[in-house]
């Protein structure tokens, strides 16, 4: 199968800010399924999925969503009809209520007309748990709960694509799951980014990781592939390793030490399974 027919199909994608590079000729092709994006503070996570939003325009490349070229306008508004976007820490307008928001959203996403546009809202209302808000100020709800708000915003119409930046900042352990049960289903039949610090969300439901690096690709593949690369680089150890190793105490006392080169970094080392979280301190050179 062609990669133009690739829902989301980047080629050379570049941007940047002023004399800064935040991407660097881009390729990436993204099919049905859960992608996480993984990367430091400043890899341009951020900056891409602002991209592929159509929400900030690239330096250099081209982008292509859903077969449609979003440089033009008439296709640029077919494509955000069938997009979602729930950006990181999303401002709304604080005297809506959270049902007004939502119904806002869905007119401008031309949801139907009133009768099937009200349904949708109410259903993304529920999804998300906030059935009982409904008639509440945005102003009024708690950090969670719009952080929640936005995401039923995003998941109006079940969006063949669908990008989410820090999607469970604010989110208690229940509401996590939640997220994760409606993110993997939406997953079957749609292309949904993941953009995320919480490397645990990436294990529970992607099945492929893209990580960047200042602007750039440096791994694209399966957690399970990612963790591969670990093995013989993860160790157990009772005492800290001293200086130049990344390394940190347990709970019980003992000390988890990474080692970029499979040779042991001193006596008394075992090695251990490393987890998705390892793996990707190990590829970033965390310190």
């Amino acid at each position: 199968m062609s990669t133009l027919s690739a829902p989301v199909h980047v080629r050379g994608l570049t941007r940047r800010y002023g004399t800064r590079t935040a991407l660097e000729g881009l390729d990436l092709d993204l099919w049905p399924g859960v992608t996480g994006l993984l990367g430091r503070n400043g890899a341009g996570k951020t900056t891409l999925l602002r991209c592929l939003a159509t929400d900030l325009e690239p330096s250099a490349g081209r982008i292509r969503l859903l077969g449609r070229d979003p440089e033009r306008a008439a296709e640029r508004a077919r494509i955000r009809a069938r997009l979602g976007y729930l950006p990181q820490n999303p401002e709304f307008y604080p005297y809506f209520t959270a049902f007004g928001l939502l119904d806002y959203m869905a007119v401008l996403k031309e949801l139907g007309g009133r009768r099937a546009r009200h349904d949708e809202v109410r259903r993304g209302l529920e999804r998300v748990g906030l059935t009982d808000r409904r008639h509440s100020r945005i102003r009024r709800l708690s950090g969670g709960m719009r952080q929640r708000l936005g995401l039923a915003a995003a998941l109006l119409g079940d969006p063949e694509v669908l990008l989410l930046d820090e999607p469970t900042i604010g989110l208690d352990p229940e509401q996590r799951i939640r997220f994760r049960g409606l993110v993997s289903e939406l997953g079957v039949r749609s292309t949904v980014v993941l953009s995320t610090h919480q490397i645990e969300d990436v294990a529970a439901l992607c099945q492929r990781v893209v990580c960047l690096d200042e602007g750039r690709v440096v791994f694209d593949g399966t957690p399970g592939e990612l963790v591969d690369r670990a093995r013989g680089h993860v160790w157990d150890h009772d005492g800290h390793p001293g200086r130049g190793h990344t390394a940190w105490r347990l709970a019980d006392g003992r000390y988890r030490v990474l080692t970029p080169t499979s040779a042991p970094a001193g006596p008394g080392l075992e090695p251990v399974e490393p987890t998705l979280e390892e793996a990707y301190l190990l590829l970033t050179g965390a310190r």
